[in-house]
């Protein structure tokens, strides 16, 4: 997840981006909670995980690039899949009123594997909507470029990006912590930590297409 957002306007509101990506920022610190205790009663991942808190997102993927271009602290070759989590908070316009949903960008793209462990996933456990709208390699919105996971999948490695979707208050001083629906939230970011456990835990790393 990325921790950084887009600061302060020009007439000096600040844009608090409680949806992007305050929601990304405690889902990663939840799961990487979650894996700690597990960890602690003996139940550690066989893999190792690592949680990036990047910044210079909404810049340019500038964090991201420099882990991935310039200093991982693991090889590229080592590492199985990439998690991305940017916006999970809230509901956008086509699904409000709805059950509990996400779109999902990228699943199979270098991956098809990957792909079929997060739909596997979903229906085992929670059964939420996966939305794959965005994933469509002609999608104007062209999200599947404009978040951190492109800096891995352009080096092969296998990503999600879990999203919400965009809504009235992206980008603006209105993206507050009172407008999150944190029953969504909740529920989709244990989703992610069990997709997370399966990717670490199974005798395989997943295999690129």
């Amino acid at each position: 997840a990325h921790l950084d957002h887009i600061g302060i306007s020009n007439n000096g509101d600040i844009n608090n981006g409680a949806d992007d990506d305050g929601s990304g920022t405690v889902a990663i610190l939840e799961i990487a909670e979650a894996f700690q205790i597990a960890k602690k009663n003996g139940y550690g991942p066989k893999r190792s995980i690592l949680f990036l808190h990047v910044t210079g997102e909404e810049i340019g993927l500038y964090g991201s690039r420099y882990y991935t271009d310039e200093n991982p602290i693991f090889p590229l070759k080592n590492t199985v899949a990439n998690l991305n989590i940017d916006m999970i908070g809230r509901v956008d316009p086509k699904h409000e009123g709805g059950k509990n949903y996400l779109y999902l960008i990228g699943s199979d793209k270098l991956s098809k594997e990957l792909h079929e462990l997060s739909e596997n996933i979903n229906k085992a456990f929670f059964n939420l909507d996966f939305d794959y709208t965005f994933n469509a390699d002609d999608d104007p919105n062209r999200f599947y470029y404009r978040s951190d996971h492109y800096n891995f999948a352009k080096n092969n490695i296998p990503v999600i990006f879990y999203f919400n979707g965009s809504h009235a208050d992206y980008h603006k001083p209105t993206d507050t912590p009172d407008k999150i629906n944190y029953e969504f939230l909740e529920t989709r970011a244990r989703l992610i930590f069990h997709t997370a456990w399966e990717l670490a835990n199974r005798e395989e790393r997943i295999k690129l297409d």
